[in-house]
């Protein structure tokens, strides 16, 4: 098993095109230069000794030093011994609406955003559990597994755009069939479902599902995103911002409907919260409601010891940078001497 203990560094990897994009910029405006006080041969003359592409090799060489720097302190590690873990928990999916009333900003920076980023959080707060990801809108589709891979849920949750949606509306008793149907056969009352929605229940069947599956021992919480002064949906018309209207050609408005999602967090078992009002604390608010929902043992194979090998990729970092230092702008002698023979024979 292959990991960065320190992937944060990685960031860095960033600078090095912005670092190309300079050296080649600041090569041509030189080049330009030298073109006015008189071009390459002039240069040549006054200086006979340099070098006309060391330059372009130490940089190569500073850069692939300052990658392999990086990845060194990114620490690369190899996991060698693989363990059985044991771990208690509970089934759980968080299903996130991507219907476009969630494109509305009557929340800052729009209601998705807001709803994509709490998502992050309650999967950082819920560690421990089997955590899936669906997303719903007309029709709702898995995007994430129930899994111990917190960080492929959270890259599931970061990337869910209403594009991903093949028909729109929303339907959140879709959502709440999907997950039952994922959840384990054999689990019969340590699972919960966590819908993030604005409310919007086109298909009307939420209620009814929800109480369907709490009597099978799933619990359902809903968590309401938006305002209900509500705002316009911006979408995007051949290139040009514009807002959705109905058939009558007016902007139509879209609202949070927390009467909706209360009903539906009632009728399974659980609660609704509202995202704005609770904004702070939210995410430790339902840690405490899943906490109390009776776990299960879980068996996990996992890595539990790891090698560092940064020092190979530091011992190479500064191996180019040493030869970087060695390295003159001056002509090799070899260069020189074959340059001063054909000037001779001419």
């Amino acid at each position: 098993m292959f990991k960065f203990e320190h992937s944060y560094y990685l960031w860095a990897l960033g600078l090095l095109p912005v670092l190309v994009g300079f050296f080649f910029l600041a090569w041509r405006l030189r080049k330009q230069a030298l073109e006015r006080f008189g071009g390459q041969e002039v240069v040549s003359r006054l200086a006979p000794g340099l070098s006309r592409y060391k330059h372009l090799v130490k940089f190569g060489l500073l850069v692939t030093a300052f990658f392999f720097l990086i990845i060194g302190l990114a620490n690369p590690q190899w996991g060698g011994k693989r363990q059985p873990v044991q771990r208690k928990g509970i089934d759980l999916f968080i299903a996130l609406d991507i219907s476009q009333s969630m494109l509305t900003e009557d929340v800052s920076p729009s209601r998705i955003e807001r709803a994509k980023r709490f998502g992050q959080q309650l999967v950082d707060k819920l560690a421990s559990n089997n955590i899936g990801v669906i997303l719903f809108a007309c029709n709702a589709f898995p995007v994430a597994p129930l899994t111990s891979d917190y960080y492929f849920a959270k890259l599931a949750l970061t990337t869910a755009s209403p594009d991903q949606a093949g028909e729109q509306g929303t339907a959140i008793s879709a959502a709440i069939d999907l997950a039952e149907r994922s959840f384990d056969p054999e689990n019969e009352r340590h699972k919960a479902i966590i819908i993030i929605t604005d409310g919007e229940d086109h298909d009307g069947r939420g209620v009814e599902r929800a109480q369907a599956v709490y009597e099978t021992g799933t619990l359902v919480y809903t968590v309401g995103v938006g305002s209900t002064e509500g705002g316009f949906i911006p979408v995007d018309i051949r290139g040009r911002a514009e807002y959705l209207r109905d058939d009558t050609g007016n902007p139509v408005r879209s609202r949070l409907d927390p009467a909706t999602l209360e009903e539906v967090a009632r009728a399974g078992g659980g609660a609704y919260f509202n995202l704005e009002k609770n904004a702070e604390g939210l995410a430790d608010i339902l840690q405490e409601r899943i906490d109390t929902i009776e776990k299960r043992e879980y068996e996990q194979r996992v890595f539990t010891d790891y090698e560092s090998y940064f020092q190979i990729f530091i011992g190479i970092a500064f191996l180019f940078l040493l030869i970087e230092f060695l390295l003159s702008y001056r002509t090799s002698s070899l260069r020189k001497s074959n340059r001063l023979k054909k000037t001779a024979e001419l």
